[in-house]
């Protein structure tokens, strides 16, 4: 294989994410490999790039070997200087092995992952994704399959290194496999990230596994996620216990109904007005049949609301995150991140093909050594952070990621989903909270929390609002949300305006029930919103304390990973402007009844 078709198979790979073996020279590009034309334009683009090539190549390119050869020509013609060999190159089978895999999993090309590159920091390579790369090189290499939910490393280096010993047969893997068998035996070790890369010919063989570990997780009422709600859900739900079949109430502190506004007579009025009139739903996009009156007010309602110029509605939060940040980053661009947004961002930056950064939470010293190191020959960068985070409850460092952004030229986004209705003095947002009004590029948010209702938004200037209408796939794409539901968030935002009390009154019982918990010794982290967490950090014990709190007639959420990493287990605590001052004591002594049972506070007396 040439020098040329090597380099050009490297960056089909990251682009596609094929093993490099699977690229034939006679592959087909479409018929075969499922390359669309806007992921081969990004072929192209880079092939263009690499090789420094003048002038355009010929149209009609159908194979990998078709594209090697107009390149080839193409540099026969210009007689460039040689291209230098990929960085790192050793030939060593577990050096190859773990950057190949890499290259599959982060879409970077070979030259773009120096083995000694921090995978956070300048990779962009989370713990989800070193799982599947860990996974890919055992899987090429013979070494054990456990090896992706234990070995870590700060860099493909350190990585090779860790692995080695597996690959040499020197290291002590039986004995650390017994160890878990005997353990097994007692308690079921495994959490969710141990069936992320379990590799089978069957599909649905990792189905199969998990379901059985489901299955014993629910028995022992560990696993009570998905329950249905039989009742209006306020400070109190009807919920179904499907294990056991029977229905209870329960002190409700697991939903995002922060202002009270999904019972709202004047919400619930609106969306039943608007379905009469306009009917249940669309039958297509926003811009093929599916706009209604309704949506052009809404987006001129939330515009004024965040006091910006203008406003895109996407059919949810996690769309809006998806479409935006995928039409504005391309793979020549740069998405910076906070290590803990929301994965709806992370799979934004995914799907963008842009190059990945991650930043430590909140670090922002991090942050400014990432702005300082970005390649910057081509391409512009997009800040990306929670304005919430929302498994801890913090707030991200507005201030400081908006001078660094206009410091090194990078754009801001700000994701309002648990801000929204929450922060500030008339609820708009993190921006008014720091007191950042039009410092922000973008402020984003889901409609589904504190709004009462279904979809996401995105507010900024005229024209980058105008641009998302046209290239955001999860906008052009997709249906688009029901007039009622537009309908109510409109009524929504009426009684925001009109009932600023609602604010006041969340933040009195925030601060009631956050000073009951730290005053019982819950470690609540540095939370500053309606989300309070009691960190616990082993899963089991986490899992045993949200089966306590249910079992005493209160339901918050249980999160383990994936919702936070392994050891970082936690019960989430969502309080709302509903809850009166009985249901704020009674929840506190629950927490701290239940955490004696299990353990995670010690025992009175």
């Amino acid at each position: 294989m040439s020098s040329v078709h090597r380099q050009i198979v490297d960056i089909v790979a990251s682009r596609t994410l094929y093993d490099t073996s699977y690229l034939l020279p006679e592959s087909h590009f479409e018929a075969e490999l499922g390359i669309d034309s806007v992921i081969f334009e990004s072929i192209l683009a880079t092939v263009r790039e690499r090789f420094a090539l003048a002038t355009e190549l010929p149209t009609g390119l159908a194979t990998v070997q078709e594209l090697v050869a107009a390149v080839e020509e193409a540099l026969a013609v210009a007689a460039p200087p040689a291209a230098p060999p990929p960085a790192d190159a050793t030939g060593d089978p577990l050096t190859e092995a773990v950057v190949g895999a890499a290259m599959r999993h982060t879409q970077y090309s070979r030259e773009q992952l120096p083995l000694d590159a921090d995978f956070e920091g300048e990779l962009g390579i989370d713990s989800v994704v070193l799982v599947s790369v860990v996974a890919d090189s055992a899987r090429d290499l013979g070494l054990p399959d456990h090896l992706a939910g234990t070995v870590t490393a700060p860099s493909l280096r350190a990585l090779i290194a860790e692995l080695r010993p597996f690959l040499d047969g020197t290291a002590a893997d039986d004995e650390r496999v017994g160890d878990c068998n005997e353990r097994s035996t007692q308690w079921d070790e495994r959490s969710m990230k141990d069936f992320v890369e379990e590799r089978d010919p069957d599909l649905f063989t990792k189905a199969r596994s998990f379901r059985s570990h489901l299955r014993g997780r629910e028995a022992e009422h560990l696993y009570w996620y998905g329950m249905p709600l039989h009742s209006r859900c306020g400070n109190r739900a009807l919920i179904l216990d499907e294990h056991t079949g029977h229905k209870r109430e329960f002190l409700m502190f697991a939903s995002n109904n922060y202002l009270g506004l999904a019972n709202h007579p004047q919400v619930i009025e609106a969306v039943c007005d608007a379905t009469r009139t306009f009917g249940a739903t669309h039958t297509g996009s926003r811009f093929i049949g599916g706009t209604n009156m309704l949506h052009k007010e809404l987006e001129r309602r939330l515009a004024a609301f965040k006091d910006r110029p203008a406003c895109i509605v996407y059919p949810g939060g996690y769309a809006a995150n998806l479409g935006a940040i995928s039409a504005l980053v391309k793979s020549y661009d740069t998405l910076v991140v906070d290590k803990l947004n929301h994965m709806s961002i992370v799979d934004g930056a995914r799907l963008s093909g842009g190059v990945r950064k991650i930043y430590q939470h909140n670090d922002m010293a991090d942050l400014e050594r990432i702005l300082k190191r970005r390649d910057d020959r081509s391409g512009g960068a997009l800040i990306v952070a929670d304005g919430v985070f929302s498994m801890h409850g913090d707030l991200c460092d507005l201030p400081q990621i908006v001078r660094l952004g206009k410091e090194y030229g990078a754009r801001v986004m700000v994701d309002d989903a648990h801000a929204t209705g929450v922060l500030g003095a008339r609820g708009t947002g993190t921006a008014e909270h720091f007191g950042l009004k039009g410092e922000v590029d973008l402020e984003l948010g889901t409609m589904s929390k504190a709004l009462a209702g279904m979809g996401g938004f995105v507010v900024g200037e005229h024209e980058v609002i105008e641009y998302l209408r046209y290239y955001s796939h999860s906008y052009v794409f997709a249906a688009n949300i029901p007039a009622g539901v537009a309908a109510g968030l409109i009524a929504a935002l009426d009684v925001i305006e009109a009932e600023p009390g609602r604010v006041g009154l969340l933040w009195s019982n925030i601060r009631f029930l956050h000073r009951r918990l730290v005053a019982a010794g819950f470690d609540l982290e540095n939370t500053e919103s309606a989300i309070l967490p009691l960190v616990i950090g082993d899963e089991r014990k986490a899992m045993e304390m949200g089966r306590a709190v249910r079992a005493r007639g209160l339901f918050c959420q249980t999160v383990v990973f994936p919702g936070v990493p392994l050891g970082d287990a936690r019960l989430r605590i969502s309080v709302t402007c509903e809850h009166t001052r009985e249901d704020l004591a009674a929840a506190a002594d629950i927490f701290v009844e239940a955490a004696r049972e299990v353990g995670v506070l010690p025992s009175a007396g």
